[in-house]
């Protein structure tokens, strides 16, 4: 554990805010406070963990919400929460032994692919269309698998199970944004009980930033709700193009070696 000023946890705190507020609409709460965490002096790993356990209290206040209102039926995807756990934590398991380097230089790829996909596809709303993939065979591969990733590198899983729910299991933008959020907080979990077993969190803080991320995931999520579509589709551009951006900044990518940045 570090000591802090109350400047810097202040701070923290408002960033956790703003990233529960984020993430409950269009995904990408960690590149708000991840950073945050690492220029207040965590350590990668630690900074990691502690945002397992703040960014839970947020993906679980927007799934909550979500599903008071209708959008997600939580007992009929239990069995794919489960698997996205089950994928989260085997993730985090197996965390040091996936090469990070390919990840790291797909991401931003697969990130502005995304975001053009959303940005340029008519007829992008809140009506549910025709699904490509069976619920039973969708359930089965993508929960695990994109919680997985989430466990072993993490940014950018909402932005892949959005995807999914929107291209396979063909559901309209709010609906797709209501089950991503049930299996981010599924994932979440399952790569948190792996960071809290290796004692890696700061609890202190981690919780703190929990009751500012569950506080803004309530926000958002209710302007979601009411606004649909029409606030959810742009910002998922945004933050997905943000999160690339963010990722090909940084002097270690190795995708900035290979296009020679």
């Amino acid at each position: 554990m570090i000591d802090l000023t109350l400047q810097t946890v202040l701070i923290l705190i408002a960033a956790a805010f703003a990233a529960g507020f984020v993430d409950s609409i269009a995904g990408g709460g960690g590149l708000i406070t991840i950073p945050a965490l690492l220029l207040a002096g965590f350590s990668p790993v630690a900074a990691l963990g502690t945002n397992k356990l703040q960014g839970m209290f947020g993906s679980g206040s927007a799934t909550i919400h979500y599903a008071a209102n209708g959008q997600v039926d939580l007992r009929r995807q239990l069995p794919s929460a489960l698997l996205a756990l089950a994928g989260g934590a085997v993730g985090a398991l197996l965390a040091t032994v996936v090469p990070g380097d390919f990840l790291r230089a797909l991401l931003p790829l697969l990130l502005v692919a995304i975001a053009l996909y959303f940005a340029l596809k008519p007829n992008m709303d809140d009506v549910d269309r025709a699904e490509r993939l069976s619920p039973f065979l969708f359930g089965l591969i993508i929960p695990p698998l994109v919680g997985f990733y989430d466990g072993v590198f993490g940014p950018g899983a909402g932005s892949f199970y959005m995807l999914a729910f929107v291209t396979l299991a063909g559901y309209g933008v709010l609906k797709a944004t209501a089950h991503t959020k049930l299996l981010n907080f599924a994932s979440n979990i399952g790569g948190f009980i792996v960071f809290a077993a290796v004692g890696v969190i700061d609890w202190k803080i981690g919780l703190m930033m929990g009751v500012a991320q569950f506080i803004g995931a309530r926000v958002g999520a209710s302007l979601a709700i009411r606004i649909g579509a029409r606030l959810i589709k742009p910002l998922l551009v945004v933050v997905c193009l943000a999160l690339a951006a963010k990722l090909l900044a940084d002097p270690a990518n190795p995708l900035r070696q290979l296009i020679g940045m």
